[in-house]
């Protein structure tokens, strides 16, 4: 009987078991299991027979099921000009951020290519002025056009009197800015060059009256010396005239 109570002592001492738990997953959901388990148990044989068994399990499972997978890439529309004799061409973009993606396009129309179709049509009608002239409309044309010496049409006027018209209106050449711009770089070489011009003009001014004034010093001087000279000479003056010596 004593070797019993010893061994069903043994059996029930107080066991504790403490289990944690942690699991992440940052693509998808995120989940933290903690927990802890209690269990106590005791017999007493002194007087009778008891026996009391207490169990304590508390357990806390928090899910997060937050996602950082980005969205999708946004694309960009296909524009196309339906056609090669049509003067436009597509532009399209986007643009993605962590939250949102946007894009668009649109068509644009190429002034330089109409205006060189149109160039065209006109010379195959025989109008050669209103060809160059619509060209004329292009800032780098009127510009080449004018530096070479052939001035751009103006009002049905060409050469030496559309360039006057030009000169006169100038607020209407396709140029205007680069015009003020070139004016005023000219205007300040021309500047320039005229004070350069008027710096050496008054240097040899400078230079030619030093040379007069010391001329005149030399001139001067050599003048001095000659009446220095006269007024230390003795003048002797001799009678030519014949002496009759009478010898009777």
């Amino acid at each position: 009987m004593k070797y019993l109570i010893i061994l069903m002592m043994l059996l029930s001492g107080v066991a504790l078991a403490d289990d944690t738990n942690t699991q992440t997953n940052t693509s998808g959901s995120n989940t933290n299991i903690t927990g802890g388990y209690d269990s106590e148990s005791t017999t007493n044989y002194n007087s009778g027979s008891s026996n009391t068994t207490t169990t304590n399990n508390d357990t806390t499972s928090t899910t997060n099921n937050k996602s950082t997978v980005p969205p999708p890439s946004a694309n960009s529309p296909s524009y196309s000009s339906m056609s090669q004799d049509v003067c436009s061409m597509g532009v399209s973009g986007s643009v993605t951020t962590g939250l949102v993606g946007l894009s668009g396009g649109k068509h644009i129309v190429d002034e330089n290519c109409e205006r060189i179709k149109l160039a065209k049509v006109l010379q195959d009608f025989g109008m050669k002025v209103a060809s160059v002239a619509i060209l004329c409309q292009d800032r780098r044309v009127f510009e080449a056009m004018n530096s070479a010496g052939t001035p751009c049409p103006f009002q049905g006027k060409i050469g030496k009197d559309a360039q006057a018209m030009w000169e006169k209106y100038s607020e209407l050449r396709p140029d205007y800015d680069n015009h003020l711009e070139r004016t005023k770089i000219i205007a300040n070489v021309d500047a320039e060059i005229l004070a350069q011009q008027l710096k050496k003009a008054e240097e040899e001014a400078a230079r030619i009256a030093a040379e007069e004034a010391k001329k005149a010093e030399e001139e001067a001087l050599k003048k001095a010396e000659e009446e220095k000279k006269l007024n230390e000479e003795v003048i002797i003056i001799i009678d030519s005239d014949p002496v009759v010596v009478d010898r009777d």
